[in-house]
């Protein structure tokens, strides 16, 4: 019988009884078909391109007394979100690896972040039966991956199939389904012998027990419960990860993977917990996964469902969440990223209600009275609550921290397919941002472009699917415009001469002017030398008001003008024809005259970009800046080991597919952020192309 279709889950009365794991790993290492074990306790497919799955993945199964919920992540690096989601939700790690393949640096970095809170971890080998190599040669690769990984059992191998495991930690022999299958042979004794010790002794010394150590030691052979509870502790320092070999097909290592669930992860009790702050940002108090506690929970994940409407994955840290209990939603990403995020202000707010509460499960999520301290459950109706807000109680409103978000650096400008399209456009965004923090939405009020930032093409991709098959709103990709500013470079005099008297009330001014450039960064001046009244004083504000207003629209190409100091040292008036709108648009008349190519030139926006990239890459890097226009301006070590920082000054137009191009000359090794510092001149010949334009 499958899990989904088993006796209904076990429910919680402590933290203790609760174990959260999240699946981390590259696309094609079998992640979710070993998720799908776990979950339904047999295999439902076969999948050996997992690229396609881009949202988390979560399941509560039952194991004995325990209720473990699983969080499957996907596997390409562009939905990098959903795994610090998974993270978060999270207590342990599962890395799940193809057996004999590299480790990607994707892996790599999410191992680094778990380290950096001391998230306990293991590693699931996949695929044992397509390694060429011998068990020691794969064990040996995940420790040069990942540090001190041990082996706790070995696979049998018979052929291309794998038929059962030698547990080093019992000296058994297990079968597929974890049973006990007589005693070793020969062959497989020698590998206990051999194995065993540097195993027992490497959990002991982790595990800092020095109890243990001295029986250990002295020869004593340590019984079945004094193993495991060393086991927990050297796993909960987070210096120890055992390494668990499992097989897709047989479903060997599924038992193994539960029981170290059981006896080897920690439960949310003994877990590492988020800041918890005030929504000011005050002191909050001490907040431990009590369910007496008071509540403090956070929204992992949000979606949309048809029939139940807004649907918010929540991580329980303390209290008990209870149905139609008033709470305090706050959410403020601002204070996280350092920056206002559009489409995601800041805010608190106390008009929701807990709707219906529910385990998630493979089938049909499994109504609960209550969630208490530890648990991950799926909450209705909290209309105002976005990824990543906290959820507490009005009386005692809480913020917690939220995790490390990836900043989205791939901008796509979009519009609405069709008028149909257009008028449901701006709700849609508003959920899909709602749910998705990854991505930013900007409204770029120059290029008048609506542009959706992302962490990369298949982010792209799923964001505009989601557009259409959730929201039923087509839209068209159109190619990304760059904020350009122009700027005048050399000095010219110049007149306005507004002249309209052919009867009646007519029109009449005349302005002359002297424009100056000015360095970088200094702005619009506007200097009155006018001498002898030559035009009127009451008029002076007016030649100034129509210069900027002309400055902000253009003079060659549409581009605000910027850096520049325009001087009025003459003109001339009529005593019934001149007025306000006369001089402003003599004014701006003259500003048009003096714009030619000679004397206006177009400034492209300047970012500042930091590529930290692996060691061997570097190079690689640095030739495909210089060949965007890039001026790189010097390497150092960067804080991780075996990398490097490279900062340059990029123009903005060259950055557009940088994320796309940069995983692939670094070979998915590089990340980048990026901000902006200056105008700077924009090459004749790109200048051309766009005044020609």
């Amino acid at each position: 019988m499958s899990r989904s279709t088993a006796a209904a889950l076990p429910v919680p009365t402590t933290p203790a009884q609760i174990r959260n794991v999240v699946l981390v790993g590259p696309s094609g290492g079998g992640k979710s078909t070993l998720f799908d074990r776990l979950v339904h306790g047999e295999l439902l497919r076969r999948k050996e391109d997992e690229g396609a799955s881009t949202a988390l993945r979560v399941a509560t199964i039952g194991h004995g007394e325990l209720a473990i919920t699983l969080l499957d992540t996907p596997g390409a690096s562009d939905f990098v979100g959903e795994v610090r989601a998974g993270l978060r939700a999270a207590d342990a790690a599962l890395f799940v690896i193809a057996a004999g393949s590299s480790v990607d640096e994707a892996s790599r970095m999410l191992w680094r972040e778990c380290a950096a809170v001391g998230m306990p971890r293991a590693v699931a080998l996949t695929k044992l039966e397509q390694c060429q190599d011998d068990y020691a040669t794969v064990v040996e690769a995940s420790r040069r991956a990942f540090g001190d990984a041990q082996p706790l059992q070995v696979p049998i191998l018979e052929g291309d199939k794998v038929t059962g495991l030698i547990d080093l930690l019992d000296s058994e022999i297990h079968g597929p389904d974890g049973s006990v299958q007589g005693e070793p042979s020969a062959e497989q004794q020698a590998i206990l012998d051999d194995l065993r010790g540097g195993v027992l002794e490497a959990i002991i010394e982790e595990s800092e027990d020095e109890s243990a150590l001295d029986r250990y030691l002295s020869g004593e052979e340590l019984d079945a419960a004094t193993l495991r509870d060393t086991l927990r502790a050297a796993i909960a320092t987070a210096r120890f990860f055992p390494i668990i070999p499992t097989h897709w097909a047989s479903g060997v290592g599924v038992s193994e993977l539960l029981r170290l669930f059981e006896a080897g992860f920690p439960s949310p009790a003994d877990a590492w917990l988020p800041e918890v702050t005030t929504p000011d940002f005050d002191e909050f108090g001490e907040v431990r996964c009590d369910p007496a506690g008071p509540l403090v929970a956070e929204v992992i994940r949000t979606t949309s469902d048809q029939y139940v409407g807004r649907l918010s994955l929540v991580r329980v840290f303390s209290g008990t969440l209870s149905p139609d209990a008033p709470v305090h939603v706050s959410g403020h990403l601002e204070h996280v990223v350092g920056h206002e995020v559009e489409g995601h202000p800041g805010h608190d707010t106390d008009a929701d209600r807990i709707g219906a509460i529910s385990a998630p499960t493979s089938g049909d999520p499994q109504s609960k009275t209550s969630a208490i301290a530890g648990e991950v459950v799926l909450v209705t109706k909290l209309a105002h609550a976005e990824t990543a807000d906290t959820i507490s109680t009005p009386d005692q409103p809480a913020l917690v921290q939220a995790w490390l978000l990836p900043e989205p650096l791939l901008p796509v400008a979009i519009h609405a397919a069709s008028k149909n399209d257009e008028d449901k456009l701006a709700t849609a965004l508003q959920r899909l941002v709602a749910e998705d923090v990854t991505m930013r939405l900007e409204h770029n009020v120059e290029t008048h472009q609506l542009v959706l930032w992302a962490l990369g093409p298949a982010h792209v991709d799923d964001l505009l699917a989601r557009l259409k098959d959730r929201y039923h709103v087509n839209v068209e990709v159109e190619p990304l415009k760059t904020s350009l500013r122009e700027t005048f470079v050399r000095a010219c005099d110049v007149q306005g001469r507004l002249v309209k008297q052919s009867g009646g009330h007519g029109q009449y001014a005349v302005v002359k002017v002297k424009i100056e450039p000015l360095e970088r960064g200094a702005g619009i001046e506007f200097v009155d030398k006018v001498v002898g009244g030559a035009v009127p004083r009451q008029f002076i504000p007016s030649v100034e008001k129509g210069a900027r207003n002309q400055l902000e629209k253009g003079v060659l190409a549409g581009y605000p003008v910027v850096d520049v100091r325009i001087t009025l040292y003459d003109g001339k008036a009529h005593s019934v024809d001149s007025s306000d709108m006369a001089f402003q648009t003599a004014a701006a008349q003259a500003l048009r005259e003096a714009a030619t190519e000679s004397t206006v030139q177009l400034l492209e926006p300047v970012d500042e970009i930091v590529v930290t990239v692996a060691d061997d890459s570097v190079g690689a890097v640095m030739a495909d800046l210089r060949g965007r226009r890039g001026q790189v301006h010097g390497t150092e070590p960067a804080q991780t080991e075996g990398f490097t920082t490279v900062r340059a000054e990029v123009p903005q137009h060259e950055l557009s597919r940088y994320p796309i191009d940069l995983r692939s000359v670094s070979h998915g090794t590089g990340s980048f952020t990026r901000s902006f510092v200056r105008y700077d001149y924009m090459p004749a010949a790109q200048a051309r192309e766009i005044i020609g334009s």
